[in-house]
Parts: C-alpha cells; structure tokens; sequence
C-alpha cells in the first residue's frame, strides 16, 4: 500500500484512481473545480467527469489544495490536458516531495514544441529521468471505470520505478505490463490520435471496414516511422501501447478523438465538432505536431498532414482519403 496522488480529476484521472484505490492504495485527487472535490471527498462520487461511476471507493478522497495534495504522496499521477500541462505543472515544481515518482497518463505532443508528454513533466518538474513513468494502451475510461479486463504498459528507464507504479494498479481486472521504451509509449499514445480522428471521419463520412482498416494500418506505418526516428522501439507499436490502443481508439464512440472525427466527417465545421464534442479532442492539436515533426525528422506524414488541411482548410473526407494515397504507386 502506498500514498497515491493524482493531478487532475477528469474521467481518465478519477478512473485510474479508483484502479489504483482498488489495488489497495491510499488515493488523493486534486482537482481545481471546487464540486468536483467535494463530490469526491464527501459523497464519493464524480458525477461531473465519470457519472456512470455510482460510487468510488472508499480509500479515495479529494482536495484543491496543491501542497496537501501531495504533502506524502509516493506516486503522483499527472491526468491533466496534454495542452495545459507544463502551466498546471509549475506550481507543483516546488512542492512534490523529492523522492516521489511521477507518473504521466497523458497523450500528446505539445503544440509549438512538439515535445513528449515525459519531455514535457520532466522540464516542469525539474524532474530526474529515473523517476519519471509513462502510463499508455488502450485504455477507454468508461469500461475501466466498469471493472471491465483491461491492460496497460507501465514505462520507465528505472526499473523499479515501472515495477513499482504496476505493482500499485495492478488488480484483478487490470494488468499492467512494463517496458523500458519511453519514448515509444509517448508516441504510440500521441500519434494514434490523429489516426482515429482520421478513422472517425471517414465513419461519419459513411465509409465501412475496408477504408477503416486502410487507414489504421497505413496510420500505424507512418507513426511507427515517425516512432522509430525519434529513438523508439519500433516493436512498441505492435504492442499495447501501439496496436492495441489504436484499434481501441478507432473502434469506439468512447474515444474522444474518434467521435470528433466522426462529426467532421457528418459534414460539421472544426467549430461544430468542438461544441458537440464537449471540447476539443486531443488529437487535434497534435496534428500539427506531429507534421512539424515529421519534418524535423525527415519523415513523411501522410496521414498527419490530410488532417491538417481537413482542421484548418475544411477539405472533405474525401479530398483527404486522396491526399492520403496519392496517386503514384508504390511498394507497402
């Protein structure tokens, strides 16, 4: 049993505290919505972010305040918008206590630097490699919050620091497995993004299982390119982290990014999409990102960048799936 933390009390942050609250563990959210705290701490409850959820576990409480947040904790779970990271982040520079892990379930590049998600709490934070973990697979909140089997890949350049993190959200209906790849974690969680966006449109768009499966397993190819120059594992991404979250991601309205995608492709506006989808998706800003990226590594992003003219030019489903494949034929 350990003390657990975990910044941000959205349906991902609550869901992994309760993983964690039912392996045994002693769980604090922090959260800044003053209702959010109080259904947590005095009624057990998130009606707000995970209302399927009737009650968390008793081993979980909640408080808004930064410094009694993490006053003891051994682990602290980052569970905020990959976009607002390093800003939430500064002002718990000073305050986690100095031999505390940190963990990130976060999936994301950061828009203007195209950073990872560990780049990104690793400068906030001042914070050591070694105890630095990277939480990713496919991972929907709702069925895990549902006690439904599911699995993740803990990872850490530090042995027992990934050990340690899976120890604590392991139960019996949630596996987590360890990994030294980082790096691979990051970008399979990011990248994915855009492939289901990808995915959703073409859904909404009306579009069956063939051009689906087009799209994930060329998706897949261009972020395991994309992976691998950035120092990654390429068998990362036929794992969990990659393989599995994608078709996760891509399969279900559960995903954020998928649903966004499939509003676009019923023909709504960026704007539209963002109104209905209750914000906007991940996968969005990371688009860019991942374009950016692409070109400091030499790497070709077909895929990211037929999304970026859908985002920013509105080009329709169909203009996309073309610039996707082009014209020129070419070796698999």
């Amino acid at each position: 049993m350990v003390n657990v933390t975990v910044l941000g009390a959205g349906a991902w942050g609550t869901t992994f505290g309760q993983v964690l609250a039912d392996a045994g563990n002693n769980v604090t959210m922090w959260a800044i919505e003053p209702e959010i705290v109080e259904g947590i701490r005095d009624h057990h409850r998130n009606a707000v972010r995970l209302p399927s959820v009737e009650r968390l576990p008793e081993n979980m409480t909640a408080t808004g305040d930064r410094a009694e947040a993490v006053r003891n904790a051994e682990i602290v779970v980052v569970a905020i918008a990959a976009q607002a990271a390093r800003k939430a982040l500064a002002d718990f520079r000073d305050l986690i206590p100095s031999n505390a892990i940190v963990v990130s379930l976060m999936k994301g590049l950061e828009r203007g630097t195209n950073k990872r998600m560990d780049e990104v709490v690793r400068e906030a934070l001042d914070l050591p490699e070694n105890r630095f973990v990277a939480v990713s697979g496919p991972n929907l909140s709702k069925e895990i919050a549902a006690r439904e089997p599911s699995a993740t890949v803990v990872g850490s350049t530090n042995p027992y620091a990934s050990a340690k993190v899976a120890n604590a959200c392991s139960t019996n209906y949630f596996h987590p497995f360890t990994s030294n790849d980082v790096i691979g974690l990051e970008m399979c969680g990011s990248l994915k993004n855009v492939v289901a966006l990808a995915v959703g449109m073409a859904r909404g768009a009306g579009y069956g299982e063939n051009t689906a499966a087009m799209i994930e397993t060329r998706g897949l190819a261009e972020l395991t390119a994309l992976g691998q120059a950035a120092g990654a594992d390429p068998k990362t991404f036929s794992g969990l982290a990659g393989v599995g979250d994608l078709i996760a991601t891509c399969g279900s309205p559960l995903s954020r990014n998928y649903t966004f995608g499939s509003n676009l492709g019923k023909g709504l506006s960026v704007e539209e999409a963002t109104r209905v989808s209750n914000g906007v998706a991940e996968g969005v800003p990371t688009t860019d990102a991942v374009v950016s990226l692409g070109d400091q590594l030499h790497v070709p992003t077909p895929l990211a960048c037929a999304m970026s003219h859908v985002l920013h030019e509105g080009i329709s489903c169909e203009q996309m799936l073309g610039e996707l494949f082009g014209t020129e034929i070419t070796a698999e």
